[in-house]
């Protein structure tokens, strides 16, 4: 690959692959929902300093991440589009970074591509650029922080030196605020082994003060601004959301120490047959600085997080930037070598991989069909698996002619499989799809009432309308409703139908529901039955008019 096309080649890819499927499929509860309306919502009130979730307070993330959501819907429009852009922009960028830190590593255009391109293609990753939520974002700047520290730890000159060390106190006061101070640990966790090992300390005495000084310039203003707004933000943002999460008895989703070693192994898809012969080049070079550096880049953060009583699978995204150098620089020389082996295997193993996907498919729409008159998202479906296997196949027998096949397989899979999904699934799990389908019968009511969070940020962002009342719900708000202007938007199954005859005496009111059982179905029943209702999967919208009297 010459340096002429490299880059284009994989801007192109990007075009095709990230920014093109943006717009095909409706917003996911309940992360996408949450971050289009926190996101709107700033434009809408013009608070861009505390963040507030269909108009309450909302202290579990810091600003930046919203700010890059909220430009995204300035830009490009309160869309699908507008709303996952920051995502997509993010995820492209650390392509761009594994790019230019391979190039830095090896100085072999060659290498350079291979790398990005894994990076690029591994199915978490190009899923994760599709998303509206803050860990793409995150991920970029971690992955920023330590590429700078390798530009700062490889450079010759002063200056060179110091802008680096900048960069990386640049990128930890972003990553700070889009996430928290996992941003500021992350590095430190790689450069100070990483400098006792060289016997380098005396420079991170020197320079180190000058990543700190940069973060804190970055950062300081809004800290105090939203101290200054909301003083018990800290308070909470600290110990619920760092203490509790990751230290609690009561950490919110507990997993066991290894739980991240088989994600490790899946996020590597479609390249896990690489997975053995780069670790085993890594290891047998591991004295080398650059490929020690990498290492510690992959293995600090899995072990800090595999620690952590809290565990998220998204917690590891940083972990990828690495793996992808390390998979990269071992197939690049296999390929120089002209050994094909481990791409022949790892070609057969996505070839089954498809092959028991596309067959378990065909024995379940024969049996107990997935899709039901949905001819579109069957061709879809299929079109996609199909390319991975022929992908796949050219890869297992053609391995040095075909080594990229994976790659656009994987691509093609991610960016065709979301608007290839069943209805069932669209009608559950993307609500402002049915409420846009709605949304000229739902525009005229002014009071609004949903009984799922998800549902009703769908609602609340379609309708560019935070305050939604939240019947029978408290789920992630609970700390926002604890304010007394706050209490007002919670409507237990005692208060509804009063706070309905009180609401339709001076309007309509539009409600969105979600029955999932029993409980959701009395909830229903609680309503008047008068309005005008749809109902699509297990969602349910009943306007009712203003009370004539």
């Amino acid at each position: 690959m010459s340096k002429r096309w490299a880059l284009p080649l994989l801007i192109g890819l990007f075009l095709l692959a990230y920014l093109l499927p943006l717009g095909t499929h409706g917003l996911w509860i309940p992360d996408e929902t949450r971050y289009a309306q926190i996101s709107q919502d700033m434009l809408l009130s013009g608070n861009w300093v505390s963040p507030h979730f269909m108009g309450l307070r909302y202290f579990e993330k810091p600003i930046a991440g919203y700010w890059m959501i909220a430009l995204g819907q300035e830009l490009f429009g309160q869309n699908l589009f507008g709303v996952r852009f920051a995502s997509a922009l993010s995820t492209g960028l650390s392509v761009l970074l594994c790019f230019l830190v391979a190039r830095r590593l090896w100085n072999e255009p060659s290498k350079s591509f291979i790398c990005a391109l894994l990076y690029m293609s591994f199915t978490v990753v190009a899923g994760q650029a599709g998303y509206a939520n803050l860990d793409p974002q995150f991920t970029f700047w971690v992955n920023l922080s330590l590429v700078a520290l390798w530009f700062a730890v490889d450079s010759r000159s002063t200056r060179q030196r110091v802008i680096s060390w900048a960069v990386l106190g640049l990128a930890c006061g972003m990553g700070f605020m889009t996430k928290g101070f996992l941003a500021w640990l992350l590095p430190v966790l790689i450069a100070l082994p990483w400098m006792l090992w060289q016997k380098r300390w005396r420079e991170l005495l020197i320079y180190g003060p000058v990543a700190v000084a940069v973060a804190i310039i970055v950062s300081l203003p809004w800290v105090l601004a939203v101290h200054s707004q909301e003083p018990d933000y800290w308070r909470f943002f600290f110990w619920h959301e760092h203490i509790r999460r990751f230290a609690g008895d009561d950490a919110q989703h507990d997993a066991p120490w290894w739980f991240y070693l088989p994600l490790l192994v899946a996020f590597s898809l479609p390249w896990v047959g690489m997975l053995v012969p780069a670790f085993k080049q890594a290891w047998q070079t591991r004295t080398q600085p650059g490929i020690a550096f990498l290492l510690l880049w992959l293995v600090m953060p899995l072990a800090f997080f595999s620690t952590a009583n809290g565990k998220l699978p998204t917690y590891i995204l940083p972990c990828l930037l690495p793996l992808a150098l390390l998979l990269g620089h071992a197939l690049a020389d296999r390929l120089r070598l002209e050994q094909g082996r481990a791409l022949s295997i790892n070609g057969l193993l996505n070839l089954v991989l498809g092959v028991v996907t596309l067959i378990a498919l065909v024995y379940l729409q024969l049996k107990k069909p997935v899709y039901d008159h949905e001819l579109h998202s069957m061709v879809l479906v299929f079109i996609a698996l199909i390319g991975w296997i022929i992908a796949n196949l050219a890869q297992a027998f053609l391995p040095l002619q075909c080594w990229a096949a994976p790659a656009l397989g994987s691509l093609l899979l991610i960016g065709v499989l979301p608007a290839a999904l069943p209805k069932s699934v669209v009608a559950n799990k993307t609500p402002d799809q049915f409420i846009l389908h709605h949304l000229d019968e739902l525009s005229g009511t002014t009071h609004l009432l949903s009984n799922d969070l998800g549902a009703a940020s769908a609602l609340a962002w379609r309708l560019k309308q935070p305050k939604v009342a939240l019947y029978n719900t408290v789920g992630e708000l609970k700390y926002g409703l604890s304010y007394p202007e706050g209490a007002e938007q919670r409507i237990t199954t005692d208060e509804v139908q009063q706070w309905v005859r009180d609401a339709r005496r001076t309007g309509s009111v539009g409600v969105v529901m979600r029955v999932k059982g029993d409980d959701e179905l009395h909830e229903v029943d609680l309503l008047p039955k008068d309005g005008t209702r749809y109902e699509q999967g297990n969602l349910v919208i009943i306007v009712l008019p203003k009370d004539p009297s």
